[in-house]
């Protein structure tokens, strides 16, 4: 009982708090309970859910080598959240779909990655991370993006104009689905080039590294492993220097492995990993069914729009856990890990889970999703795309640039919530 409580207090454990959010959620759906009491169970009950999940996905890795295991991290990755989206896809909440597409990027890039150098930062002068590594996430991004907004700009000069924020189904026409088609599968194509990039041709960038006896920098020769079992990528010798020192030399990062490790327990076997991923990806699938079939219910009774509960709650709450992990990790001056997480989730997102669902979407649900965004959601990944390239320009972050990228993200959850 001890080591369990001791557990669940732990910075890995505490969303493992919330599970029996899950049995309620369950049974008020039963109880046909009110739509704004289903709707916060629900969202609670996803977390733990995502974090299994996430654990089942790191012990399957590091036990499948570099490139099953690579493979493994990003395929499941952001299934919390595709799970989610299928379920809105199915019923027909096309606008949401997209909100929690955006709002997923918006929230890695401004509010987890801002919040990971605040907090990282403070008490420290600067931290330091790999500039190449997070250059080639973020430049994967910011094309992601260019290609998703042609759909809106297609929309915009031959249709009928952008949709407003507050609207819940749009049909469009046959050219612009063909169209949103056709970019899914570009996307879908430079996703796999990036896997290649990634996990074969310069596995060296992202690859973890470690202190050898001697005190130098070595490449971990075992690839990917789960981030409680091994520190996270340093900077590369080329981006250090005597006057920016690597996070591998902090004393808090030296000593972070080892108390993740006590945290963890045990190793999980690969039979446990297998159950725990199936339990996890059918807890998320019923609490997904849950939450989606009450958020147009919710929106109309606490007065919220279908557009800011999908682009600020239901992105936040498909991705609680990762983005604990990063502001943690931040904290312990691993940025290279922090930076991985924020950007390349964000690529992720756009390269993968909004091109599956937009393919998806003509077999699944009432007709095809048009990657067609709104004024809103076309500016604010822009700006997001933008600001990912800036701060990983320099390779080195501060507390209040972390500041400045909470302010953003602040901005413009107040604007989507006037939208």
């Amino acid at each position: 009982m001890p080591k369990l409580t001791r557990f669940l207090t732990s910075s890995d454990g505490w969303p493992y708090l919330l599970v029996p959010f899950i049995p309620i959620a369950i049974g008020l759906e039963l109880a046909h309970a009110g739509p704004v009491i289903l709707f916060v169970t629900s969202a609670l009950g996803v977390i733990p859910t995502a974090a299994l999940m996430g654990r089942a996905t790191e012990e399957l890795a590091a036990r499948s080598g570099p490139g099953i295991g690579g493979l493994l991290n990003v395929t499941f990755g952001n299934a919390p959240e595709l799970i989610i989206a299928l379920f809105a896809l199915n019923s027909g909440l096309h606008e949401v779909v997209k909100a929690s597409i955006v709002g997923s990027i918006l929230g890695n890039v401004l509010l987890v990655l801002g919040a990971a150098m605040f907090f990282g930062g403070l008490g420290r002068e600067r931290q330091f991370f790999n500039r190449t590594a997070a250059n080639v996430q973020s430049l994967m991004l910011f094309l992601a993006v260019t290609a998703m907004a042609m759909p809106a700009i297609f929309q915009l000069v031959d249709a009928d104009g952008l949709p407003r924020p507050g609207a819940e189904i749009v049909d469009y026409g046959s050219d612009v689905e063909r169209l949103s088609l056709m970019v899914a599968v570009v996307l879908i194509l430079t996703y796999v080039a990036g896997l290649v990039f990634s996990l074969k041709s310069h596995r060296d960038l992202f690859n973890p590294v470690a202190l050898s006896a001697d005190g130098t920098l070595v490449h971990d020769p075992d690839g990917p492993r789960p981030v409680h079992a091994v520190a996270p990528a340093a900077p590369a010798p080329a981006a250090a220097s005597a006057e920016e020192p690597s996070a591998a030399l902090d004393p808090a990062a030296d000593a972070a492995p080892a108390d993740e490790e006590s945290e963890h327990g045990e190793p999980w076997s690969v039979r446990t990993a297998i159950i725990a991923l199936a339990v996890a990806g059918v807890a998320v699938g019923v609490m997904s069914e849950v939450l989606v079939g009450s958020i147009s219910e919710t929106a109309e009774k606490i007065g919220l729009s279908q557009f800011f509960i999908g682009v600020i709650v239901v992105a936040i709450v498909g991705n609680a856990a990762e983005h604990w992990v990063a502001v943690l990790v931040a904290r312990k001056n691993q940025m290279d890990l922090a930076v991985n997480i924020a950007i390349g989730s964000s690529a992720q997102v756009a390269l993968f889970v909004a091109p599956v669902l937009v393919i998806t979407s003509f077999f699944l649900g009432p007709h095809p999703m048009a990657l067609v965004l709104n004024g809103f959601e076309l500016g604010a990944i822009f700006l997001a795309a933008l600001i990912a390239n800036q701060v990983t320009s320099e390779g080195e972050s501060t507390w209040f640039e972390g500041l400045q990228l909470l302010a953003v993200y602040a901005v413009l959850a107040i604007a989507f919530f006037y939208a």
